[in-house]
């Protein structure tokens, strides 16, 4: 395999660098989208015109009437004026408008360095990937979207919110799987014991960011607001009310909150019990990479209780969110460390 010459491996890390940091920016954006109640301000999915927002106070006007014929505006914005909508309209427009330039920052990139040979011949499949979920991310955006415009709904799908919101996440997880490869040159490596027991952190990881979409779609942060009871009980009344069973995991607001709970219990004592395994069975830099996740789960886990507590306040959701990034992250950075360089 020809070796790209270190001038262009730099080009290439720099690139999944910065794509890294927008897709992070997109996930924080849609939060303060989904939480500012914005995400059905635009009803229409105009790929490429609608990549201007309103330029003239008709306009304006005509895309708030849009906006008043749909459910949510009577149900949750009865009174808004065009200022309002204008607040609203922003966060949906920049949550868009971000999605389109991600795609063209990953797409022209990505072909001139395929052309030039500077990808590794081993990986370009998932450099391809990557480029393919992109464009389908922004089709399950607006698939997202149109579940809140039809019938009687207020709101998106959870289901719907919970994909896109996973989609992010492994679009996220790839380009910074990549970057450490072209970080590190693109090494040969060798697995080490430890590999399964990381893999499973980081499983859990990706699992509890679901079920915190799960609590945002549902909006069950605003239901059992102490901790660490649930309505003076650990296990709360109402955990299985829904038919067939499986449903009480994805509709029950109870059953939804008190799974994200537990979860975090469990992926909390897994880094935990991960980081004491580690000071005798891996080597350092897995050590300390452990050590980091297990701190900043700690710290992921009591700002999730301080969010509730407070009633999912807009700072600390967004902030919460933004933290889970940091945790998904250092998990797949621990798990990249479980395979020792040999070449």
């Amino acid at each position: 395999m020809k070796t790209a010459p270190p001038s262009s491996l730099r080009a290439v890390t720099l690139w999944l660098g910065f794509m890294c940091l927008l897709v992070m920016a997109m996930i924080i954006i849609g939060g303060a989208t989904r939480l500012t109640n914005s995400g059905l301000s635009i009803t229409e999915w105009k790929p490429i015109t609608g990549a201007l927002p309103p330029l003239s106070n008709a306009h304006w006007m005509s895309e708030f009437e849009k906006y008043k014929l749909i459910p949510e505006f009577e149900a949750e914005h009865p009174d808004m004026d065009l200022a309002g909508f204008k607040f609203i309209y922003f966060w949906e427009w920049a949550h868009r408008q971000l999605g389109r330039f991600i795609g063209l920052a990953y797409a022209l990139p990505f072909f001139v360095f395929l052309l030039r040979g500077h990808l590794p011949a081993g990986r370009k499949p998932a450099f391809a990937a990557i480029l393919l979920l992109i464009g389908l991310q922004g089709a399950i955006g607006w698939w997202m979207v149109h579940s809140g415009l039809q019938d009687d709904k207020v709101t998106v799908s959870p289901y719907r919110l919970a994909t896109h919101l996973g989609m992010a996440f492994i679009i996220l997880g790839l380009l910074f799987t990549l970057f450490l490869g072209a970080r590190n040159a693109w090494p040969k490596r060798r697995t080490q014991p430890m590999r399964k027991a990381a893999g499973i952190v980081l499983g859990l990881t990706f699992l509890q960011i679901v079920t915190g979409a799960f609590v945002a779609g549902t909006k069950a942060g605003y239901t059992y607001n102490t901790w660490p009871l649930m309505d003076g009980k650990f296990v709360p009344n109402g955990y299985f009310v829904m038919s067939p069973v499986w449903a009480n995991l994805i509709e029950n607001v109870t059953a939804i909150q008190f799974n994200h709970r537990i979860l975090a219990y469990i992926l909390l004592a897994g880094c935990l019990a991960f980081w004491l395994r580690a000071k005798s069975n891996a080597q350092a830099w897995t050590l300390n990479l452990s050590g980091w996740l297990l701190l900043a789960m700690i710290w992921q886990a009591a700002l999730g209780i301080w969010t509730l507590l407070m009633v999912a306040p807009l700072n600390l959701s967004l902030l919460h969110q933004g933290s889970s990034i940091i945790v998904f992250m250092l998990a797949i950075a621990l798990y990249k460390s479980t395979r020792i360089r040999i070449a």
